[in-house]
Formats: C-alpha cells, structure tokens, sequence
C-alpha cells in the first residue's frame, strides 16, 4: 500500500472516531439531561379526585402534610401489583416508626372491575396503612394523565382483558410535588434511604 494510501485511510478513520465521538457526546448530553430534569418535574402531578375502600371522595388535598409513595395497577394483576405491594408492605415493616410519616396509596386503574369492595378485599393480605383509591373511567384517566401514567386495556384470547401499566412507584413530598420514584422490584435498603432522605428535606 502506497503512503498516499495509508495517510487517506488513516484520515479516514480519525474522521470516523471524531464523528462517533461527537455523537455521544451530543445524544448521550440529551439523554442524561431528560432524565435529571424528572425528578421535581412540574409536568407530574396535580389535583384529582378519587374514591377510596370506604367510598369517600378523596382529592390531593386530603393527603397533604406528609410525602407520600403511590402506586398504579389493578387488583386482577398476575405479577407486577402483588410483588410491588408485597415488597411495599416489606419496606414499611423496614421503616419502623418512621413508616407512619408517609402516606400511602394503590391507585387502582381498572374502572370497569375494582370499586371499593373488591379494593378493600385485595389490600386485606397487604400491610394496612396501604389505602386503595379508584374512580370511574374519566377520573382514572385524568389521574393517569396528571402523573404521566401509562395503562393499555389488552384483550386476552380467553375474551378477558389485562392492563399494561407503568410499572414504577411515585414519591411526592407533602406538598404534593413529584419528587421520583422507586422502580418496580426496588432494592429495601435503596427504597429506604431514598425515603429518608425525603423525610429529611421535607
């Protein structure tokens, strides 16, 4: 290969890495900015209005004063509600006398099949401080909305429906203000140090 060859090729390459280098610099710069800038977003969160397991009418401002951990699913969910509520109800036993400090709340986005009854009949086998909340088809839909929550009715082959849902379990300081969340299968030590620290700046 002749040196004009090889000077060519080699100018080639550093043009490549350079290019490359830029890339991720620029596109891994957007995509670390978008995920910083969701904690204390105030595109997440807001009024609504809900029902609770004693058919009273709640609103956001009915658990202002203390942070709160909230969560979206449907009582007919096979896997992800259960563990998530198991391991929420885990991470209360963990909190100790700190765990009554917070509010906490399993937002139900099935309309069609989880009233009051059947939510007080599933969070039963739950640590009891978790209350259930659920609504009509309008009001879960403007809460979803509100707190950026995605739920998909999904027809199964047996004529029945599932319901894909975000997965992730909210934080909002007693204000009402989203400050995070805990993903789906949290760590308790995580979650637990993530709490204290909302206590602490609250």
């Amino acid at each position: 290969m002749q040196r004009r060859d090889i000077a060519l090729l080699s100018i080639g390459t550093l043009v490549l890495v350079l290019t490359l280098v830029l890339f991720l610099v620029v596109f891994g710069k957007q995509a670390t900015t978008s995920e910083s800038a969701v904690p204390g977003s105030t595109d997440i969160g807001g009024q609504f209005q809900l029902v609770d397991s004693d058919g009273s009418l709640v609103s956001q401002d009915d658990f202002l004063g203390k942070p709160t951990i909230m969560f979206f699913g449907f009582t007919y969910c096979s896997d992800i509600c259960p563990s998530t509520l198991f391991n929420l109800s885990r991470l209360i036993k963990q909190l100790g006398n700190q765990a009554d400090q917070f509010n906490y709340f399993f937002v139900s986005l099935d309309w069609q099949r989880d009233g009051p009854d059947q939510l007080s009949r599933y969070l039963s086998v739950f640590d009891s401080r978790i209350h259930g909340l659920s609504g009509n088809e309008a009001q879960i839909d403007a809460i979803a909305e509100t707190y950026r929550v995605h739920y998909e009715r999904v027809e199964t082959d047996n004529g029945d429906y599932t319901i894909s849902h975000t997965a992730s379990t909210y934080l909002l300081d007693p204000e009402g203000n989203f400050v995070g969340t805990l993903a789906y299968d949290f760590d308790l030590d995580e979650a637990q140090a993530s709490l204290e620290q909302l206590l602490a700046s609250s």
